[in-house]
C-alpha cells in the first residue's frame, strides 16, 4: 500500500526460550486506525512492545515511512515519531498531572495551543492539573497516559488495550476522544479487545493467532461478518455491545 506509513514484513521475535511473533507483516496506513484483534496470548502486545524496540525482532524489518526501526533503540524510535501507551498506563502516581506531562514534552516547554487541544479532548485532566495523579480513576488515568504520548506530534501512536478495566461511561467519552484524533489524521495502531469499541473506530483490522497473521482488510467488513468474527476471535459482536 502505498500510503502505509508503518510496514512489518516477517517479523519474528523470541524471548527466551519462546517464539513468539512468527513472521508477523501488516501495513498502517497514514491517518488511520488500525485494529490488531486476537485472543489472549495470541502476540498483540508482544508487536507493539517489538515495533518499539522494548522487545528485540530476531528476524524482518519494521519500516517507518521507509526507514527500518530494526537494530535502533527506544529512545531512538521515540525521537523519529513514535509514542507508546502501554497496558498498564506507565503514568507516576504521586506527581501531578501537570508535572507528568511535563515529563513527556521532551523538547521543551508546552505549545499552548497543542496542550489546551488536549485538555479539551480530556476535561478531567484540566480539573485535576495541580492534583497527584494517584487521585484520577481508572479511565482518567487511561486519558493521562495517551494526553501524555500526544503532548508532542507523532507520526504513529501505539495504544495498548484503552478500554481495560473502564466505565462504559468513561468508553463512550474515549470513542469521542478517538474521533477527534482521526479528525486530525493521527495514525494510530491500537490493540483492544473491547470489540464494539474497535469496530467503531478502525478503519483496518489486522487479526493475530499463535503469533501470525491470520485476517487483514477494512474493519468494516469484519464487523459485517459475525461468522468470522467467531471463527477468528471466538466472539460476536453481538456479545460485545
Amino acid at each position: 500500500m502505498s500510503d502505509a506509513l508503518l510496514r512489518l514484513e516477517g517479523v519474528h521475535t523470541r524471548i527466551g526460550q519462546y517464539h513468539i511473533l512468527q513472521g508477523v507483516s501488516f501495513v498502517v496506513p497514514k491517518g488511520q486506525v488500525t485494529v490488531l484483534l486476537g485472543r489472549n496470548g495470541a502476540g498483540k502486545t508482544t508487536t507493539l512492545r517489538t515495533i518499539m524496540a522494548l522487545w528485540k525482532a530476531t528476524e524482518g524489518e519494521i519500516m517507518l515511512s521507509g526507514m527500518n526501526l530494526i537494530g535502533r533503540t527506544t529512545d531512538e524510535i521515540a525521537r523519529i515519531g513514535l509514542a507508546y501507551v502501554p497496558e498498564n498506563m506507565g503514568i507516576f502516581g504521586g506527581l501531578t498531572v501537570r508535572e507528568n506531562m511535563v515529563l513527556a514534552a521532551r523538547a521543551g516547554p508546552f505549545d499552548r495551543n497543542r496542550l489546551g487541544w488536549l485538555l479539551d479532548l480530556f476535561p478531567p485532566l484540566r480539573t485535576f492539573w495541580n492534583l497527584p495523579a494517584t487521585h484520577l480513576s481508572g479511565g482518567q488515568k487511561q486519558m493521562l497516559s495517551i494526553a501524555r504520548a500526544l503532548i508532542e506530534k507523532r507520526d504513529l501512536i501505539l495504544v495498548d488495550e484503552p478500554t481495560k478495566g473502564i466505565a462504559p461511561v468513561i468508553i463512550e467519552h474515549m470513542i469521542t476522544a478517538f474521533e477527534e484524533l482521526k479528525r486530525v489524521n493521527t495514525t494510530v495502531l491500537l490493540v483492544e479487545q473491547n470489540f464494539s469499541f474497535a469496530s467503531a473506530l478502525g478503519d483496518n483490522a489486522v487479526v493475530m493467532d499463535e503469533g501470525r497473521i491470520v485476517h487483514a482488510g477494512p474493519m468494516a467488513d469484519l464487523a459485517a461478518d459475525r461468522a468470522r468474527q467467531k471463527t477468528l476471535l471466538g466472539l460476536s459482536l453481538d456479545a460485545h455491545q
